[in-house]
């Protein structure tokens, strides 16, 4: 099939070009997947596979996923030259082995090339095309000592290793090696094309809602998803930060690299975020936190006792997390740079700008909090010393990637160009 007159897909890979290299594994399962998703994200694919991925999976499955032609023999006569590790390698923008068995890894690490995916990978322009590994195998194999010193290898020699998961293997036993999920090693590589502005940085970000006890099976809380913070936290990983993420009770995933601190209350989070802010240089505080809290919460559920009233209950204010670490030594000397949130029903230039100058930030990000609770899209205003700037309504992915940005260039750190694609290199 022609793909030169499909049209542009918009995504974190677009106008990326990846040869997918399938290697012998069980979990060539898994391949299919993640070409599907990386066409997805705007990518092209190009599948390359050895004869041993040939025996789990077919090249059919994967042309058709792919929209391409799959490539199996370095003899291929449909390249005019008859050269198709030179030319699949100079195409690429990255070369992805997903998955690479322990015998592709020990092929690699000693240069051997005698069938078309070690030769592209060696072929390959090393300062242009990076090459990134997903191995995949046995608990046993992957822990052998060979295994690990040729992975050491080929880290030495510049590739880029994604790591193994843990779990259930297809031969029943239980342990490291399992390739990574498609969706892991999508971000993965989302991550390694983008730039890398808050590289050096230590990020701390809350999010999602508290949970504040009336008893043991009713509590005070809010609306709040946690999926702006938790955008947050990926943007952060992916623009070169260590991050850490203090959520409150959501049931959302972790994203990739990050830390996660999973709290319950107010007073847990203010706890959780003091010992992490020690060590970090950037506060964003996206958590929409309790205000107040039950005096003296019932140690046992409270019964109704036949009035017709509720139970009088009163009330404590919470610490203001945002405030406490704003006005610490190391936020107030410039070492912790903070950004809060406000999220308003009404009034949200005045009300953000208000809590802004009460809450001695730098940066205070405002949202109309009924508008965007539990959405994935969101609309942000942005509010300094200088004055606010908006961010349109769009995903929660886009707009955090936009505040990331915005942070970087507040602290003065020049953003490094991304990784180049090959249409840009030749233009």
């Amino acid at each position: 099939m022609d793909t030169n007159n499909l049209p542009a897909v918009a995504g974190d890979l677009a106008g990326r070009h990846i040869v997918l290299g399938l290697s012998g594994g069980i979990a060539c399962y898994k391949s299919a997947e993640l070409c599907r998703l990386l066409i997805k994200q705007g990518a092209t694919v190009q599948v390359v596979m050895t004869e041993a991925a040939e025996q789990f999976i077919t090249a059919v499955t994967m042309q058709a996923l792919s929209l391409r032609t799959v490539y199996g023999s370095q003899w291929d006569a449909r390249e005019p030259n008859n050269m198709p590790h030179i030319n699949l390698s100079r195409e690429a923008d990255a070369i992805l082995i997903a998955p690479c068995s322990a015998d592709f890894a020990a092929r690699l690490a000693q240069g051997r090339s005698d069938e078309l995916l070690s030769l592209l990978c060696l072929a390959r322009p090393i300062d242009q095309v990076p090459l990134l590994i997903a191995p995949a195998m046995n608990r046993e194999m992957w822990a052998h000592p060979a295994t690990q010193r040729n992975l050491a290898q080929l880290q030495a020699d510049g590739a880029v290793l994604l790591g193994v998961g843990s779990g259930l293997q297809a031969c029943g036993e239980t342990g490291d090696g399992r390739m990574l999920e498609p969706a892991q090693l999508l971000d993965d590589l989302i991550a390694f094309f983008a730039p890398k502005p808050l590289a050096g940085q230590h990020v701390l970000v809350t999010a999602g809602p508290t949970y504040e006890a009336i008893d043991p099976v009713r509590g005070i809380t809010n609306l709040s998803s946690g999926k702006m913070g938790f955008a947050i936290a990926r943007a952060a990983v992916e623009a070169g930060a260590q991050v850490t993420l203090v959520a409150g009770p959501v049931g959302l995933p972790t994203p990739r690299g990050v830390k996660r601190v999973d709290v319950k209350s107010a007073q847990n989070m203010l706890a959780a975020v003091m010992h992490a802010a020690s060590a970090a240089t950037v506060f964003i505080a996206a958590a929409a936190v309790a205000d107040w809290r039950p005096a003296n919460p019932a140690e046992q559920k409270i019964k109704k006792d036949g009035s017709g009233r509720p139970p009088e209950l009163q009330f404590v204010e919470n610490t203001d997390i945002l405030a406490t670490v704003a006005q610490s030594a190391r936020a107030q000397s410039g070492a912790l740079f903070c950004v809060g949130f406000a999220a308003e029903s009404q009034n949200l230039l005045a009300n953000a700008q208000a809590k802004r100058a009460r809450k001695d930030v730098p940066l205070l990000v405002g949202n109309i909090g009924p508008a965007t609770f539990g959405q994935d899209d969101n609309a942000l205003l942005l509010v300094d010393a200088q004055g606010a700037q908006e961010l349109p309504r769009a995903s929660k992915r886009s707009l955090a990637q936009a505040l990331v940005a915005q942070i970087a260039a507040r602290l003065h750190v020049e953003p490094p160009r991304s990784r180049a694609s090959n249409a840009e290199r030749a233009a």
